[in-house]
């Protein structure tokens, strides 16, 4: 990919201690008319660890040098004057932040600004949303033993979130078992209609849908528009989406989604440091979300609960407008680097299960930046612990950085038993630092192990 350039630069103001100061009270330019500037991605990514094939964007992210750069010049302001950073600063920097996410989640209307909350992470969006419905449930609104509706896919830190605010508050829990490979959007509608019907069955209703927008592990592109579609047909009360990699991933349109509320993390996909995430919550919700955390500024809306709950570095909150300046770098803006990174790891993905003699665990229409890929079932992965094992040996012996899906339901769904059995996946990402390179080592390392005859039952229980 060849990156956009321009000789125009922009001077950063300067404090008075002599550190480059964001300009907070002008105007946000239009994003079109923003200065685009050379970029070497090399030396924007330096810093990570040579020698090291980073497979696996997804889980953390990356973060340029320029953004880490325009990063460490709020947290020097703050350390050379916390309370005038605190008084003066970081309410407009944080209003410019979510000024400027708004057009890259299909938002128009200047006023929705007080939709947009910025948090830590999706998870702590999940622990806004579900502390919300764990409320209604004590208050009465809803009845114990009304539904909480989420995918059996569903990311594990969420599982517990729902169980530890919701269920415990009266809920009843009901998982949508979704099958895995999967060949179209088809197979998960089909599951979530028949789980809405046994949610609402039994003089119970289904009072909140838990849906990801992108699986984690394994990692599927969720048609969510649909389902949040049905969930208004079936009357379902509120739609939370959980779309942790989304933005900077897949096209993010929260309006046209239609969601009560929208999650979706910054620092995986979108270039910021770790770590943010915003929270949308649509016209009418926002007002009855809290922050867990409770300081003076609660009840001034979550947006602003969310700005100040206590002494901390908010410095990857306020540079949303530095990570879009990047990407604006590249050709064709942050949709030219999903349309790329999408393009590259189905090639990627295609050329290590021909290699390896297996299949890609979805189609590429359902697949974003980041494809499973099967891993040759002589490996012999037998469970979640010999997937960790062999990520760790793929690490330290390869220097292959890959998450390794176990799909504990192959065996059972596809009525398949011996050697030949895919039970395990290779989640591979591509962002703009991969090169074709670091996937080939990954190809070559699997079929050495092949042919080595290794079973994972080899490795001590005790690795790491």
């Amino acid at each position: 990919m060849e990156p956009k350039t321009s000789s125009a630069d922009e001077e950063p103001s300067s404090s008075a201690n002599g550190h480059s100061k964001p300009d907070l009270n002008g105007p946000l330019l239009p994003l079109a008319k923003r200065p685009r500037h050379g970029v070497c991605v090399a030396s924007e990514f330096a810093h990570h660890e040579t020698g090291m094939a980073r497979l696996n964007n997804g889980s953390f992210g990356s973060c340029p040098a320029s953004v880490l750069q325009a990063q460490a010049v709020y947290q020097r302001l703050f350390l050379a004057q916390p309370d005038k950073f605190y008084f003066d600063t970081l309410q407009p920097a944080l209003e410019r932040s979510r000024r400027a996410l708004m057009p890259f989640i299909g938002l128009k209307d200047a006023e929705s600004t007080e939709e947009v909350a910025l948090v830590d992470n999706a998870t702590t969006a999940a622990a806004i949303v579900l502390q919300h419905m764990a409320w209604q449930f004590t208050e009465g609104s809803f009845q114990k033993g009304d539904v909480v509706l989420m995918l059996h896919y569903a990311y594990g830190a969420v599982k517990k979130s729902i169980h530890a605010y919701v269920a415990r508050a009266g809920a009843q829990v009901i998982e949508v078992p979704l099958p895995f490979p999967l060949s179209s959007p088809d197979d998960i509608i089909r599951e979530f209609r028949n789980s809405l019907l046994l949610g609402n069955s039994n003089g119970r209703r289904v009072r909140l849908a838990v849906i990801d927008h992108i699986t984690s592990m394994p990692c599927v592109v969720v048609p969510v528009r649909e389902l949040v579609q049905i969930c208004r047909e079936e009357g379902v009360d509120q739609v939370f989406i959980d779309a942790a990699h989304a933005i900077g991933n897949v096209e993010v349109d929260v309006e046209a989604i239609g969601a009560d509320f929208y999650t979706s993390n910054l620092h995986k996909w979108f270039f910021c440091p770790p770590a943010v995430a915003f929270l949308h919550s649509r016209k009418g919700r926002a007002n009855s979300l809290h922050h867990p955390v409770v300081s003076h500024e609660y009840g001034n809306g979550l947006p602003m609960e969310s700005g100040w709950i206590g002494t901390r570095d908010y410095s990857s909150h306020l540079v949303v407008p530095e990570a879009i300046d990047f990407v604006n770098k590249f050709e064709g803006g942050i949709e030219g680097i999903r349309k790329r990174n999408h393009e590259k790891v189905v090639e990627m993905g295609r050329m290590l299960a021909q290699a390896w003699g297996t299949d890609l665990g979805a189609p590429p229409e359902m697949s974003c930046s980041m494809v499973m890929v099967g891993l040759p079932g002589c490996l012999g992965i037998q469970s979640d612990s010999d997937a960790l094992k062999l990520r760790a040996l793929l690490r330290e012996e390869y220097k292959v950085e890959v998450p390794i899906y176990y799909n504990s339901r192959r065996k059972v769904e596809a009525g398949e038993a011996g050697p030949t059995c895919v039970t395990g996946y290779a989640r591979i990402s591509h962002q703009v630092y991969n090169v074709e390179a670091e996937y080939f080592r990954l190809r070559d390392a699997v079929i050495k192990l092949v042919n080595d005859g290794f079973k994972c039952a080899m490795l001590s229980s005790t690795s790491k």
